[in-house]
């Protein structure tokens, strides 16, 4: 059987998009060249390119999503979708390739959609109870009525936009009047908000993926940092401690898993997910999930993989091999 030809998705148009070209280039590194023809789809607001390992370009045909090298046309087997926020992890390249039928690691257009709504998974992830903040929605327009924040709320509480990653304008409210500059923060990443009550525990993250029909809840990790929550700088300038596998009790560990198996299972996530998790009163506590997590040297992941004594080679070859077969 000849080579498959993996097209790895990387780039976007969000604050992310240099955490998932570094995510993307890990993975065009990582997979083994005796199974895969790896090429890169940098994805730009304007067009979007194919590169080889040469960093040749090759302009991609949007109407079937297929790229010439010498005149040879090269249809992608399977793409690999590496792309933190729009369009990838909203579910906006899924969709198209599902209408082009190429197989592609993550979630489908609709789960992508409702897990990169963070008041909707929320609201979903509440009915099958799994608990969680309270919060309450805000989108730009509306009027600040901040006794009914304060009376559904309280203070401290988040301030969040409700469609993007990486902690890109969250923003801790201590006081009642810094609130308004906290809309503005952000705004600037999305017009629709979630403003959430800021619990206090222990803060911990855990991966999931499916190995054939077998799902593997990763190591935990227990993320500490003197900032003031787990912020961009906490997360990727090494602000924070990420310890794996956690030290916690094992009543802890055992709802978290199962919490994590369920939302994977229910929500039929696909790929590798990785959720968040606050205890509080000894109940973990849902924050968000991310469906495209990060895979760069900095991230949860990688460091989860290496705990449970798996490689990201293994992740990667089964993310391809499971997306294959959906579409066989």
């Amino acid at each position: 059987m000849g080579k498959k030809v993996v097209g790895i998705a990387m780039g976007g148009y969000s604050s992310e998009r240099e955490i998932s070209l570094n995510s993307g280039n890990m993975v065009n590194k990582t997979l083994s060249n005796e199974s895969w023809v790896c090429y890169r789809i940098l994805i730009n607001s304007d067009h979007w390119i194919v590169l080889d390992n040469q960093n040749n370009s090759y302009p991609l045909s949007m109407g079937d999503f297929t790229f010439s090298i010498d005149n040879q046309i090269i249809h992608f087997d399977v793409v690999f979708n590496a792309i933190h926020g729009i369009p990838g992890e909203n579910g906006q390249l899924a969709a198209l390739l599902e209408l082009l039928d190429i197989p592609h690691t993550g979630c489908d257009s609709y789960t992508a959609g409702l897990t990169f709504n963070k008041r909707d998974c929320l609201d979903v992830a509440k009915k099958w109870g799994i608990p969680a903040a309270k919060s309450v929605s805000f989108d730009k327009g509306d009027i600040i009525d901040l006794d009914l924040i304060k009376r559904q709320v309280g203070f401290p509480c988040f301030v969040k936009p409700n469609r993007s990653g990486s902690s890109f304008g969250i923003v801790k409210v201590n006081r009642q009047e810094d609130f308004p500059k906290a809309l503005e923060t952000a705004f600037s990443e999305d017009r629709q908000l979630i403003i959430e009550s800021a619990l206090v525990g222990r803060e911990f993250s855990v991966g999931v993926f499916s190995m054939g029909d077998e799902i593997i809840v990763l190591p935990i990790t227990e993320i500490t940092t003197d900032n003031e929550f787990f912020d961009y700088e906490a997360k990727y300038e090494g602000k924070s401690e990420e310890i794996t596998p956690a030290q916690i009790p094992q009543k802890w560990s055992d709802e978290i898993i199962r919490m994590s198996k369920r939302l994977y299972l229910k929500m039929e996530l696909s790929g590798v997910c990785r959720s968040e998790f606050i205890i509080v009163d000894e109940v973990p506590h849902l924050l968000e999930i991310n469906t495209i997590p990060g895979l760069t040297e900095a991230s949860i992941i990688p460091q989860q993989l290496e705990a449970a004594g798996l490689g990201l080679n293994d992740l990667f070859e089964a993310m391809l091999n499971n997306a294959l077969e959906k579409n066989v």
